[in-house]
């Protein structure tokens, strides 16, 4: 089975909060990673989304950037109600 990952940055205008990551984020960029893999499909290449990896860059004071799995559908969520809050 083979897989792809697909890299994208998503911006958030506030503060925002995920259940996987457990505290508030503040606004600002953030790369997101969503592995997918190819399916047994023989008529036509599809994929499906495997895993969703939100990157958090290093807090003032912090050397590392954190990796975390995250749930896509809430991600997705976050990101609709900063764009209909910015509105």
């Amino acid at each position: 089975m083979a897989t792809r990952v697909r890299t994208r940055t998503v911006t958030f205008a506030r503060p925002f909060f995920l259940d996987e990551v457990n505290r508030e984020l503040p606004a600002g960029a953030y790369i997101v990673e969503t592995e997918e893999e190819t399916l047994d499909v023989a008529s036509f290449l599809s994929y499906r989304r495997a895993g969703t990896r939100l990157f958090i860059p290093a807090a003032v004071g912090k050397s590392d950037t954190e990796m975390w799995v995250v749930d896509p559908h809430a991600l997705d969520n976050a990101i609709a109600q900063d764009r209909a809050a910015s509105d």
